[in-house]
Parts: C-alpha cells; structure tokens; sequence
C-alpha cells in the first residue's frame, strides 16, 4: 500500500468492501398501541396503495455515480459507488495499519498473490534490518475513483486516497532513521481493486498499490 481497503469486507472490508446491519432490540419500554376500530382493511389496502409505485421506482433508482466509476455501472448496475468507497477507506487504514506492524495474515484475504508476496518480502527486509516500524492513522481527507476499466473477466476500480499519518521508522536500537514522531504527513497513495464479473462475492482484492499523482 506503498503498504496497503480494499473490501469495502468487508476492502468491506478492498476490497475491503464489509457492512454492518444494525437491528433494533426491544427496551422494554415500548408503549402497548391499540387498534383504531375505524380503520377497516380497505382503508388500509389504500393507503398502501396510494404511494406504492412512487416508492417502488424511487427505491429501484440506481444512485449516482461519477464519470470514473461509469464503465462499473454499466458492468454492474448494482454497483453503488458511495458503498464501494466507504469500504475502499475502511481497507485502506486496515491494510495500512497492518503493513505497518508486519500483521499479514489478518489482511490477507483482502489482497492479491501479488500484493501479498510484495508485502511479505518488504516486511521481511524491514525484520531482518531491524527497523520497527511506528503509525500512527490521522485521519482519511479524501477517497475517489480516479479510473477504472472492465474486460470479460475482472472490474477494476483505481481509488486514490489521500491521509494523514504519521509515521517513524526505527532501528534495532530505537534510533529514528525515517520520519518524524510529531510530524503529520500528507500521504497520497492509487490503489487498484479488483472484482471478478461473475463472482457472487460483492467483496474486492487489491491487486496493485502506487503512489499517488
């Protein structure tokens, strides 16, 4: 990602693309409500029906989305480009994180063999240097699609982030050889995702990292 999502696991998460459903539980408080005797089912079969095709297209309506992410659409019409990037964040700092502290193996399914072999052979060159790396996740200011391409096989999304980090590279004896510990950094980083057309997984893996422009 440099190190690296992606999900959005889920990165949700490439990627890390992951979602949360949220439902509600009962607090005990809930207030006992009684039947209104003059409303018949009729009446209720028509208010039900008054709106119902209104609501039907307006929620069948596919959101947006921006001129980078429109050969996506037109591959995928599922495809919801704020979803997509609200999981490329959340793999980003994940994959960053993880990189950062040599944690492979919790980050694996979210990438690539290539990636995977590319950040296991930098991590193992920073062990047997004896350099530690330290950081510290600022905060993510921006995360857009910047290009993606579609083939019979894959869909690719490049995202560029940019963040705020800071980070510090020390060695065996704790002496800073890299960064600064009270410096913020504007990191900017192009991370391709990838997504197989047929697959039922909604999932992405990062299969490229890059500074970014």
């Amino acid at each position: 990602m440099d190190p690296v999502l992606l999900i959005l696991a889920g990165v949700t998460a490439f990627i890390l693309f992951r979602l949360i459903s949220v439902m509600g539980t009962r607090t005990g408080h809930e207030q006992r409500q009684e039947l209104n005797p003059s409303s018949s089912k009729s009446s209720q079969a028509a208010l039900s029906d008054a709106a119902p095709d209104e609501t039907t297209d307006e929620a069948m309506k596919p959101t947006p989305v921006s001129t980078n992410a429109r050969v996506l659409r037109d591959a995928d019409p599922a495809f919801d480009e704020s979803v997509f990037l609200e999981g490329a964040r959340s793999a980003y700092e994940t994959i960053v994180e993880a990189f950062a502290d040599g944690d492979l193996q919790s980050i694996r399914s979210f990438l690539s063999d290539t990636v995977y072999g590319a950040f296991k052979q930098g991590v193992v060159a920073r062990e047997e240097a004896g350099h530690v790396s330290d950081l510290k996740f600022v905060g993510i200011d921006r995360a857009a699609i910047v290009d993606s391409s579609v083939d019979d096989a894959q869909m690719i999304a490049v995202v560029e982030f940019t963040s705020n980090q800071v980070r510090v590279t020390r060695d065996k004896d704790g002496n800073i050889i890299d960064g600064d510990p009270i410096r913020i950094d504007l990191v900017k980083d192009r991370w391709s995702f990838s997504r197989r057309r047929d697959s039922k997984d909604p999932n992405w893996k990062l299969v490229a990292t890059g500074g970014g422009a």
